[in-house]
């Protein structure tokens, strides 16, 4: 037994380790081991740093509040690493000494403050720093109202991978969050909530800010060549919620715009329902509204069955004696309507004729003579702007096979044996109506055999 007792005075910190086995077992089932669960691995490996933060949190507010204060107080002090007990009590001396006193100790027990017994100095440690700035960073992005929830997340990430050390948990945090923000915003399309939509909108907004910062980020993960495979299929998770998430900019402007369109106005005062609760909003007291308001007392006032049958009996038949009509109307000569406008079959016509004396004409021409060109605004003109545009919407009919086949004006134009050659070039002409034309001519073309058969074809 006393050599037990030796053993046992010898490794108190396996003691203490077995004890802590032997409590973080019991949360567990009975046929579970602790040691097989891999995040309980990483847990009792960072054993250290978490006793250092429940050193810091653990209690009510106060408590923390004055641990954090005092250990603030000495960290952010540059002009000396280390600190005697008077240049604490001369720094820290609002606070009450036992108060003081508490918090030293309790600091130092838990390896935020290293105490030198041969210099009688205390420093602050390197995890305190590590731990204070983690704070610092989350207390920041907070106090600049980053309502996504997102800085702290991808500013993790991008201090990791500037230092070559970005891990999958951590990406995992940054993907996690943007799921929540999905299912966030898709909640509040569902609900039709103008005010909610706005609100998520706003939200949306500030994290595709981030968004675009982080995509950066993102592309530097998947082209480091020293990524593991996990941290490649994280990083190219959250590019796809990243592109979820902007691509959510057309289902709120879809869901505003319907909201819009079922908007009520009241009258023609320009007032909508949105504007009534908006200023109700703004109130924090709505019972106050009501007061001078409603007279007192309301004196209510009573009707009996037979009384409402005869008021409703009346209405009725006042609105169907209102609405029956008093005979047929009185007849009225329909009203008389000039149609100033040129027929365009008439102007087709006369276009043909004047095309068909141009061919004419041309053929009448010498053998050995050329061909006659005729510039094409010599052919339009003179005619107003109206006719002249009608004349050349049809020339490129001329000499079409598909309209040479069918009957009527427009087959009998396409059949004349004249080309129509256009050119991309403009002529101005000194003509009221049409200030300039294309370039193009109009010449006979004897080769074109575009007459229709109406003989019987053989088989």
């Amino acid at each position: 037994m006393a050599n037990a007792a030796l053993a046992a005075d010898a490794n108190p910190i396996e003691q203490q380790t077995q004890a802590t086995q032997d409590a973080l077992q019991a949360h567990f089932q009975p046929h579970i081991a602790v040691d097989e669960i891999e995040q309980v691995y990483h847990l009792k490996r960072a054993q250290p740093l978490l006793q250092v933060f429940t050193a810091l949190f653990h209690g009510g507010f106060e408590g923390v509040a004055v641990r954090l204060l005092v250990l603030r107080e000495l960290a952010s002090d540059t002009a000396s690493s280390t600190f005697s007990r008077a240049d604490i009590n001369t720094r820290l001396a609002y606070l009450l000494p036992e108060s003081l006193e508490t918090v030293l100790m309790r600091l130092r027990t838990n390896q935020l403050l290293a105490w030198d017994a041969q210099n009688a100095v205390y420093r602050v440690t390197p995890m305190a720093r590590n731990v204070l700035s983690a704070i610092d960073s989350l207390l920041n992005l907070n106090q600049n109202e980053d309502e996504a929830e997102m800085g702290f997340l991808l500013s993790q990430v991008a201090g990791a991978q500037a230092v070559g050390g970005v891990t999958v948990e951590q990406l995992q945090h940054l993907l996690g969050r943007l799921v929540d923000l999905t299912e966030e915003f898709r909640d509040a399309i569902a609900s039709g909530s103008e005010f909610r939509l706005r609100a998520s909108q706003d939200k949306w907004h500030m994290a595709c800010d981030w968004v675009e910062k982080g995509s950066e980020i993102l592309r530097a993960i998947t082209s480091d060549e020293r990524a593991d495979a996990a941290t490649h299929r994280a990083a190219q998770a959250i590019g796809r919620a990243q592109s979820a998430l902007l691509n959510m900019q057309g289902m709120f402007s879809r869901a505003l715009n319907q909201i819009e369109r079922q908007r009520v106005h009241l009258g023609q005062s320009g007032l909508s329902t949105t504007d009534i609760k908006r200023w109700l909003l703004a109130h924090e007291d709505l019972a106050q509204l009501a007061e001078d308001a409603i007279d007192q007392p309301v004196v209510p006032l009573f009707i009996t069955p037979a009384e409402m049958i005869d008021v409703a009996e009346t209405e009725l038949l006042t609105d169907r004696a209102q609405a029956a009509p008093g005979g047929l109307p009185s007849g009225q000569d329909a009203p008389t309507t000039v149609n100033d406008g040129p027929p365009m079959q008439k102007e087709l016509d006369d276009w043909l004729e004047r095309l068909s004396d141009f061919a004419a004409i041309t053929k009448q021409a010498a053998p050995g003579e050329a061909p006659k060109a005729v510039p094409v605004h010599e052919s339009l003109l003179p005619a107003s702007f109206a006719v002249a545009s009608y004349r050349a919407s049809m020339l490129p009919l001329l000499g079409d096979p598909s309209e040479a086949s069918l009957q009527g004006a427009t087959g009998d134009l396409a059949r004349l044996p004249i080309s129509f050659n256009p050119t991309d070039d403009m002529v101005q002409l000194a003509d009221q109506e049409v200030a300039a034309m294309s370039i193009a001519s109009l010449a006979l073309n004897l080769d074109l055999n575009l007459e229709p058969n109406t003989g019987t074809q053989d088989e």
